[in-house]
């Protein structure tokens, strides 16, 4: 992104492995906070009146909860489905972007892109990666989902594998795709708030004399893109993870009524500081690397 075209080429097959790579290096990180997030948006409003507890708060209580109670490694719950799905996601999202960019404004334009063109570019790439993706979501979700509540009770799923087989035969091939809607929504903005916003702020940067495309360039624009995800994407993220974690929801916008409903308009952003430690580490560590990777895939033009 925001890379000197004249300069240099790399192609789509060079962009996929080092976007991919790079998707799953930050994931493979950040899975704790992931973890953390989706249990506290899967945690339903408390009932004060019946005396009932909230089992998980904050970011760090919920890490020390996982950890206490189902061991260290439950916090990579749902990280094997999670690789699969930045492989796939990743690599396409970020491979697809430039060439959809260069589709809007053509392959021989020398300029700088605008932001509407940016943004449109990412949601297009984001809506088609997740497409493919999804059933690794999916999984991933319902993997983290799992917890030791009722000593005794077996779990649903014994990994990974059996996870995707498992759901296929009790509830058929199209189930991978439940909360595909959702997905598909926040997983458009997300990107397109990522994506646009990291080529924007990077491109912004440059112009600033003295600043070059260094590593702190890129941490900066890493920073940037995360906050301006999560700031975006967390009202549909939660309806996400809730419809994969959750059968009781009959649509998306059942969800989001009955959330809005029963737990007020700040239920939207339960999970937030997780989700933004989560978002603003893997940014910045998912944007570092695929920028040291790429220069591995740079030909001379």
């Amino acid at each position: 992104m925001a890379d000197s075209r004249a300069n240099v080429e790399i192609s789509f097959a060079g962009t996929f492995a080092s976007s991919a790579f790079a998707a799953c290096f930050a994931e493979l990180c950040t899975i704790p906070l992931d973890t953390a997030k989706v249990r506290l948006q899967l945690q339903k409003k408390v009932n004060i009146e019946e005396g009932t507890v909230a089992k998980y708060r904050g970011m760090l209580g919920t890490i020390a909860t996982i950890a206490k109670e189902e061991g260290l490694m439950a916090l990579w719950k749902g990280v094997i489905p999670g690789l699969h799905r930045q492989f796939l996601y990743g690599g396409l999202r970020i491979g697809l972007y430039e060439p959809v960019k260069a589709f809007f404004v053509g392959s021989d334009y020398a300029g700088d892109v605008s932001l509407f063109q940016k943004i449109l570019a990412a949601l297009i790439t984001g809506a088609l990666a997740i497409t493919v993706a999804n059933p690794t979501d999916l999984v991933k979700v319902r993997l983290q989902a799992e917890s030791n509540l009722l000593t005794g009770l077996p779990r649903h799923y014994s990994g990974a594998l059996n996870a995707y087989f498992s759901i296929v035969k009790q509830e058929g091939l199209a189930a991978l795709w439940t909360g595909l809607g959702p997905n598909i929504a926040r997983n458009a903005i997300i990107n397109a708030a990522e994506l646009a916003s990291y080529d924007q702020v990077k491109e912004t940067i440059l112009k600033i004399p003295g600043f070059t495309d260094s590593v702190f360039t890129h941490l900066l624009a890493g920073l940037g893109a995360g906050f301006f995800a999560v700031c975006i994407g967390s009202p549909v993220d939660v309806v996400k993870s809730r419809m994969m974690g959750d059968s009781i929801y009959k649509s998306t916008l059942d969800c989001f009524i009955r959330t809005l409903k029963t737990e007020g308009p700040l239920a939207f952003y339960k999970g937030f500081l997780p989700n933004f430690g989560r978002l603003g580490i893997w940014n910045v560590i998912m944007f570092l690397t695929l920028e040291q990777a790429k220069k591995f895939f740079v030909t001379a033009d």
